[in-house]
């Protein structure tokens, strides 16, 4: 009795948490290009949103994402599949950059950002790989600043792919937030001090930046 009552009641939370999960369609009439050029297409019988970051900004950790319209998240979930690509004329440190950019606000100033470093994640070199991953916020705090004024503590390794579908899930509680890379339980990433703030809010975005054909689909947001 008591393991059906725990069956039971395991499936209750689990089926709420899918139907408080928005599906996002990511039509053309949703979504809105911030330094970057989009399209709808198909790739490999889904429809895809294609995003590659606009060659005149030449900054990295800039806003450059496909923001999406009509969102107002401060906390809860972010999921989305993301596969990333190098385009043709990519620069040597390209590394296929693709992710997700959160509360951000209505003038683009301000947002909290995670990413990944596909390339990296299979470099015959540990340093590389111990940067696969990577938070920042903009505008203050970008990942070099990071990197050498907090080394190692906002990035992280876990196995990834260029041209292979990446589920990234982000999870977002006041000053939290952690990445959940495909159907690993644990976090590969814990950042325990955004630093826009707890109160901060506001829409997402699907987000690239130098070199990267990026591609998304299947974007679900769950607020709390």
């Amino acid at each position: 009795m008591k393991i059906l009552l725990l069956v039971t009641v395991s499936c209750w939370v689990l089926g709420t948490a899918t139907l408080n999960a928005q599906k996002v369609k990511l039509d053309e009439g949703q979504i809105e290009a911030v330094g970057v050029s989009m399209s709808i297409e198909r790739l490999g019988g889904k429809k895809v949103v294609k995003v590659v970051k606009d060659s005149t900004i030449k900054e990295v950790d800039e806003p450059t994402f496909v923001k999406i319209k009509g969102v107002d998240f401060r906390n809860g979930t972010i999921e989305v599949k993301v596969l990333s690509r190098l385009l043709k004329n990519a620069p040597e440190f390209a590394r296929g950059f693709i992710g997700i950019a959160f509360r951000i606000n209505d003038s683009n100033t301000r947002f909290e950002s995670i990413y990944i470093r596909p390339t990296n994640a299979r470099a015959d070199d540990q340093v590389r790989r111990n940067h696969s991953i990577q938070y920042y916020s903009y505008p203050d705090y970008k990942f070099d600043r990071l990197r050498k004024e907090s080394p190692e503590r906002y990035e992280s390794y876990t196995d990834m792919d260029l041209d292979e579908w990446i589920t990234m899930r982000i999870e977002v509680k006041g000053q939290e937030a952690r990445l959940y890379i495909n159907t690993n339980q644990q976090p590969s990433l814990i950042v325990k001090d955004l630093k826009l703030g707890a109160s901060a809010s506001g829409t997402m975005g699907l987000w690239v930046d130098i070199g990267t054909e990026g591609y998304f689909t299947d974007l679900k947001i769950r607020k709390k």
